[in-house]
């Protein structure tokens, strides 16, 4: 019989056995659930989208549910298990080893370096190791939490994913440190860049229209935090302005995250901030913008960079790994080489078709359900390990 709350498992394929999933979505309680938030929704989302003997139960470890407002974990659909604690409480309570999970489950697969302690074999994802190489870029308390984590992470987990090669050889690196020759398989996998949803143009027309933008825009998307590197997109913004056929305005969206030189605390001319917007509206701005920009200092990965190159969008980017060559590549620490970079795929209709062309290609195969199926696999040869020794 099923645990309370749990669906049954749909019966297997013949000779292959159950698997059953608990995945921590602990992070979409975040006030801020940022990347790591999105890849928790579209793993989520692309397991159910698979044959159900591929991944027959999938529920959700989480502290106690919001007492007002949606529950992002539940809206997922699958059913929630509950810690019952508070967010401060758990996360405390699994860094000193305490509220174990997984009993009976055959994996548990933790979506960051917040790891529970575990009865199942454990997989963790992580998605970059930034605060070391930008340490002015992470409040010092955070810095000394990422670090600890992800050394609980690579001591507890069987397997750890992580979105690209940079980050690979970072986290072997950890591996090996912290482990020795104790194994830990480390898995390349490339998100996914379905997850938004059809365009909202008639709400992206109005949010539009109230911030005064009326015409062409060129649009940013990101948290607003230091490391993101407004400051200087910002700047170059204001270097690429007036080579403009008109003052197109740069539009800027997403939600404030922490530091005070994020770059935008008083927009200059042009910069226009819109906040958080609907997932629907933000599909309708990348369709609708002159150009991407997104130029972060370090990136794991880089989801809005394939947001919107799906979107149709010429993306103009540092050299983030999501981009794999299909966007113009700038140095992020150059406002002149960034500006340069806004003005040609603002302008230039012939690099704007190649930029967007490339785009579409790169994530045309980039589906979360060919994430979630590499991470089924990943799983069952963890399980199949286990079960070997």
């Amino acid at each position: 019989m099923s645990a309370p709350g749990v669906p049954p498992a749909a019966a297997p394929r013949a000779g292959r056995p159950a698997l059953s999933v608990l995945v921590v979505a602990e992070q979409l309680r975040r006030v801020v659930p940022g990347g790591i938030g999105t890849y928790t929704r579209g793993l989520v989302t692309g397991l159910g989208a698979l044959d159900p003997e591929l991944a027959p139960l999938v529920t959700l470890a989480a502290s106690r549910a919001p007492r007002s407002g949606g529950d992002a974990v539940a809206a997922l659909g699958p059913a929630v298990r509950t810690v019952g604690l508070g967010p401060r409480a758990l996360v405390a309570a699994w860094d000193h080893g305490l509220a174990r999970v997984g009993r009976d489950a055959s994996v548990v697969h933790a979506c960051s370096t917040l790891t529970p302690p575990s009865s199942a074999p454990l997989v963790a994802t992580v998605h970059d190791l930034a605060w070391r190489h930008l340490e002015w870029a992470f409040p010092p308390r955070g810095r000394r939490w990422h670090e600890a984590s992800l050394r609980r992470a690579v001591r507890r987990a069987s397997a750890i994913v992580v979105p690209s090669e940079a980050v690979a050889d970072e986290v072997r690196e950890e591996v090996a440190s912290v482990r020795g020759r104790s194994p830990c398989d480390v898995a390349v996998v490339d998100e996914g860049a379905d997850h938004l949803p059809a365009p909202d143009d008639r709400a992206a027309a109005a949010a539009l229209d109230a911030l005064g933008v009326t015409g062409e825009y060129l649009l940013a998307v990101g948290t607003l935090e230091p490391r993101k590197n407004l400051v200087r997109l910002v700047e170059a913004y204001a270097a690429a302005r007036p080579s403009l056929p008109e003052p197109w305005p740069l539009v800027v969206v997403g939600p404030a995250g922490w530091g005070r030189s994020t770059g935008v605390e008083a927009p200059p001319p042009g910069v226009v901030l819109a906040g958080v917007v609907g997932d629907a509206e933000l599909a309708a701005l990348y369709a609708r913008a002159r150009c991407v920009a997104y130029v972060p200092l370090l990136e794991g990965y880089g989801l809005p960079v394939v947001e919107a190159m799906r979107a149709g969008a010429p993306v103009v980017a540092s050299a983030v790994p999501s981009a794999r060559g299909a966007a113009l590549e700038v140095d992020p620490l150059d406002v002149d080489s960034i500006a340069a970079g806004l003005v040609v795929a603002a302008t230039d209709g012939e690099r704007r078709a190649r930029l967007v062309a490339a785009g579409l290609e790169r994530t045309g195969g980039l589906t979360w359900r060919r994430c979630a199926e590499q991470h089924v696999a990943l799983w069952r040869r963890v399980v199949a390990a286990g079960a070997a020794t």
